[in-house]
């Protein structure tokens, strides 16, 4: 296609326009009445709601961090150790887990997580750390073989 002046090359747009169009029209593709047919609505909904994915993206991460950051203190309380007291007396015997590790293993495997716990509290004994208290015994996680079925 040759354009003879300037004009023409600036309003001839062609396939660059439509491809353009075609990306945001299948981005609101689920949008429901005229925000998924009509472009000048479809674009403006399209851009706030990838604002809000974004946005949404980072609170998603501190919701899980704060989500894993209760697990490890429940149980931690379990056993009657502050959740400060139990992460310094880990650091400081060379054991580095993460908040999602933690989490997994106060969940899932919660014999680990009291040994875990125990180490813990044996460093922050030795070294003088606070908040160690006395556990409960209601607290206490009690599977089949706690229990004694004669």
């Amino acid at each position: 296609m040759v354009f003879l002046n300037l004009p023409l090359l600036v309003r001839a747009r062609g396939p660059d326009e439509f491809w353009r169009k075609r990306r945001i029209f299948k981005l609101a593709a689920h949008y429901r009445s005229r925000t998924r047919n009509v472009y000048s609505l479809a674009i403006r909904s399209v851009h706030r709601a990838l604002a809000y994915a974004t946005k949404g993206r980072k609170l998603k991460k501190l919701d899980m961090a704060q989500l894993w950051t209760t697990r490890v203190e429940a149980g931690c309380q379990q056993y009657g150790v502050g959740l400060d007291t139990f992460k310094e007396g880990l650091a400081r015997s060379d054991i580095l887990l993460n908040k999602k590790m933690l989490s997994d293993l106060a969940i899932w495997e919660p014999r680990s997580f009291e040994t875990l716990v125990k180490i813990s509290r044996e460093r922050a004994a030795v070294e003088g750390l606070p908040d160690i208290k006395r556990p409960s015994a209601f607290n206490q996680v009690y599977g089949l073989s706690n229990l004694k079925l004669d």
